[in-house]
Formats: structure tokens, sequence, C-alpha cells
């Protein structure tokens, strides 16, 4: 699984290991008569239910980071999230976030990594257009959103953005 993630979006395979956990935890859920089923492992995000479900991006300390969430309504749906500042992980791109739409988390995962790979650069705009570019080349990713330096673009179909209740 992983192996063919990667091979769709010209990653390495290791780039789909969380999505693809993910989405296997989920199917077993399923399996077992789950009516709601989401697995987030580390930005990763399969999910599948007859209810709605609400998912928050996090994007370390830029001022979009946890002010809106993803509204989840159709299922199954996988959702990556890779980011060049705010991640563990290595990326050889510089955006704060790539958040990809699929309908697994593992292509989400490998697509995300992608996309997030080619956002670097001072000229942001051009930046943006780059990982959108990747992301309208991967078959079966659904939708891209992409934060760097405080702009966002987007590509195709990606749940209904819904704003976060402050606390305060």
């Amino acid at each position: 699984l992983m192996a063919n993630f990667a091979k769709k979006a010209n990653v390495g395979p290791m780039a789909a290991v969380a999505g693809v956990l993910a989405d296997l935890a989920v199917s077993d859920m399923i399996n077992e008569d789950c009516e709601v089923a989401v697995v987030e492992n580390g930005g990763e995000v399969s999910a599948m239910s007859n209810i709605p479900i609400d998912v928050m991006l996090s994007a370390g300390d830029i001022s979009l980071s946890n002010f809106f969430c993803f509204r989840l309504t159709v299922f199954p749906i996988g959702i990556a999230t890779s980011s060049g500042r705010f991640s563990h992980a290595f990326s050889f791109g510089e955006a704060e976030a790539a958040t990809t739409f699929c309908k697994t988390a593992g292509l989400a995962d490998a697509a995300s990594t992608a996309v997030c790979n080619v956002v670097k650069g001072n000229k942001y705009s051009d930046a943006i257009n780059r990982g959108i570019e990747i992301a309208r080349s991967i078959s079966d990713v659904d939708g891209v959103l992409i934060i760097y330096h405080d702009l966002i673009g987007t590509f195709g179909k990606i749940p209904q953005l819904i704003k976060v209740k402050s606390e305060k």
C-alpha cells in the first residue's frame, strides 16, 4: 500500500506510513461495525462516519493555526498535512501547511509530502501555485489547501471551513 501511494505521488514509501496505518485502523473499526471511525496519526486522518465530524488544522504558531476546522460530511475521507516548519518529519519544502484531501489517508499522506516539498522560496504566490500544480497532477487527490507566509491557496474540493469558537 505505502509503495503504491508513494509511486502515485512520486515520493518515497515512508511518506505514506502514518496515513496507511490510519486507513488500516479505520478499516478494522468498520469491520467491527463501528458507525463512527476516526484515526488521527501525526497529522494524517482517516475517517468513515454516519455523522459529520470536525477536524481542526493545527500548524504551529501561524495566525491561522487552530482558527478553523474542516467539517467532514463525505466519507470515506483521508486528510494529511505536511509542514516544512512545524513538523518532526523531514521536508524539502517550507510551507506552514500543505493539506491534501483524498479518499484514503495513505494517498493524502504521500500527496501532502509531494506538495509541501515544492512550496519554498521568496515568491510566495508562485510557491503555492507550484504546490497546487503538484496536487493537480496526482490522480485521486480531491483537493488541497496550502498555507505559506500567511497566504492561502486551494484547489479542488475541500471540506467546508468552520471557524473555531474561542474559549475567551
